[in-house]
């Protein structure tokens, strides 16, 4: 897969979900091209969003903003909230959140692709199950990701899959994130009620996937890659300055919530602290052997 220049005149070929907006942040290290690339794949559905919330995480390169005043012009849809200070993807997203009401919010990263069927399938499902009995109504539905890396040419490396029931999901939680962030939908009101995002720097997703299996919500992951994850670079980012604290903090986070022991959030802290630490061709082999299929 490469990336191509974008044109953001082009227009999904359905009328929007006026029930479903997409919520973005970006901040001054994302490419222009892979912003471009992410926001014209949102025109590009088949079911496009009724509105796109972009939240500048503080101040952006000159790129960016050309990127973002084209789109502006070309999509009434698009509306951009520069925020004055960088305050991490948590708070970006807080604020984000906080301008959505619609029934629906979909997530996308600043530098990943949404596949065009991407937002029909996941509302098709979402109606089947809520049309279905109030029991089986779904509140978070994530996707498999198509993995691709511009050092790579840029062409498909792996199909990221979680589990998919929400059993199968809720057990994965206590060791793992259990929903791939930049695929994810979920109902805005249900997220709303257990506080949104809080300013967790590294596990913000993870976070709140707790608090929603904690709190008795619903999920669901599909099998089908509807989104194209950027992994350039992903492996370098995972032993970031603060990594450790912010894993001790979610261990406990997890222990809080009850959904793990404080003997298992030791074991979790030790094993996946280990995996960071691994040399990085080995961490590569490893990563594909626990996340592709």
């Amino acid at each position: 897969m490469t990336a191509e220049r974008s044109n953001p005149d082009a227009r999904g070929s359905r009328a929007a979900r006026a029930d479903l907006a997409v919520l973005m942040t970006v901040y001054h290290r994302v490419d222009p091209d892979h912003l471009d690339a992410a926001l014209a794949s949102l025109w590009a559905q088949t079911v496009p969003a009724g509105r796109v919330v972009l939240i500048g995480d503080g101040p952006l390169t000159a790129g960016l903003d050309a990127v973002i005043g084209r789109h502006l012009a070309a999509h009434p849809e698009l509306k951009f909230h520069p925020q004055p200070v960088n305050r991490g993807s948590g708070p970006a997203s807080q604020t984000g959140l906080g301008l959505i009401g619609e029934e629906w919010c979909a997530r996308l990263d600043a530098d990943d692709i949404a596949e065009p069927r991407r937002f029909e399938t996941q509302l098709a499902v979402a109606d089947a199950a809520g049309g279905a009995s109030e029991s089986t109504a779904l509140d978070v539905i994530g996707t498999a990701m198509a993995e691709f890396d511009d050092d790579l040419g840029g062409d498909v490396i792996g199909i990221r899959s979680l589990p998919g029931t929400h059993d199968e999901i809720a057990r994965y939680a206590r060791v793992n994130s259990p929903v791939n962030n930049p695929s994810v939908m979920y109902r805005t009101a249900r997220v709303k009620k257990v506080g949104g995002y809080r300013d967790a720097p590294y596990m913000e997703d993870y976070d709140l996937w707790a608090r929603l299996l904690a709190d008795g919500a619903r999920f669901a992951n599909l099998p089908e890659p509807l989104t194209r994850f950027r992994v350039t670079g992903m492996l370098d980012r995972r032993r970031s300055k603060g990594i450790l604290a912010a894993e001790k903090r979610m261990q406990a986070t997890l222990v809080e919530l009850g959904l793990v022991s404080r003997p298992r959030a030791a074991f979790n802290f030790v094993a996946r602290s280990a995996f960071r630490a691994l040399p990085t061709a080995l961490l590569a082999r490893t990563y594909r052997k626990l996340f592709h299929r």
